[in-house]
């Protein structure tokens, strides 16, 4: 908790926290899931929870597709926030100016600031975000699971084999694109 892991790495250890479950968002509040923890919190536990995770998002994806998928548009029928059909750019004249004002202006969004996350395969992915009203965002931060995670590293192995590091470093599943804070 200390280093601010989220996901696998602290399920590993023994804390039972997903945004998913945590702060639902999409129809994971109307699906049937647990949440793997194990108390040990090294590589093999580590490895359990990424396992059962496994078997969690396939019973997930079954419950669902019990469901089947829902009649009606899947993507809001607004101009000012949706792009329009392609076909429907090379044929009217409105669609046109509309994927024009989208793509140069973006879109208009209240003044405030808001924090919204979600739960990447490394843990918690979240965005902050401030508005001056404009479409452009006047402060835009993001906070990857993987920077606080590989932060512990070197603590990780303190008095460790160099073999030991490896399967340490592979264990936490670091994604590198994510350590250029």
């Amino acid at each position: 908790m200390n280093w601010g892991y989220t996901g696998p790495c602290l399920r590993a250890s023994g804390v039972a926290y997903d945004v998913r479950k945590a702060y639902p968002y999409d129809l994971y509040d109307t699906v049937d899931f647990d949440v793997p923890t194990y108390q040990g919190g090294d590589v093999f536990d580590r490895y359990r929870v990424r396992m059962d995770e496994i078997r969690q998002s396939l019973s997930i994806i079954r419950q669902l597709l019990d469901r089947g998928m829902p009649e009606g548009p899947h993507i809001v029928d607004d101009p000012h926030v949706a792009l329009p059909p392609k076909e429907a750019c090379y044929n009217q004249m409105e669609a046109m100016i509309y994927h024009f004002k989208l793509i140069m202006d973006g879109i208009q969004v209240p003044a405030g600031e808001v924090y919204s996350m979600v739960e990447a395969a490394n843990g918690e992915l979240g965005f902050y975000a401030v508005s001056d009203g404009s479409a452009k965002p006047y402060r835009l931060k993001c906070r990857p699971p993987c920077f606080p995670i590989f932060s512990s590293f070197t603590d990780l192995i303190q008095g460790g084999t160099l073999s030991d590091s490896i399967v340490s470093l592979g264990g936490l599943n670091v994604i590198a694109g994510e350590l250029e804070r």
